[in-house]
């Protein structure tokens, strides 16, 4: 399995969170909320599809934010460069 793959199903859960409580919200804070009980499974069903494409598209970021911070890593606390 690459590493997209496996960064891009951590995010999905979050992004697949998110969908869905906007949709939540959407749904039971507005006059929609007398059909919450049809409507809550199509919000489910439309955050798990919109979320997989969007965490696709979000991984190679991630994983180029992750390389760039590795260049720059901090010294580590106790170590410094000179030897004594």
């Amino acid at each position: 399995m690459s590493v997209r793959v496996l960064v891009a199903v951590l995010i999905f859960m979050m992004v697949q969170g998110f969908f869905f409580g906007v949709g939540a919200i959407l749904v039971l804070a507005t006059p929609l909320a007398g059909l919450a009980m049809q409507l809550m499974p199509w919000v489910i069903g439309v955050s798990l599809v919109i979320s997989a494409p969007v965490a696709w598209m979000i991984a190679p970021r991630m994983m180029v934010e992750r390389k760039v911070r590795a260049g720059r890593r901090p010294a580590v606390a106790g170590q410094s460069g000179a030897r004594g």
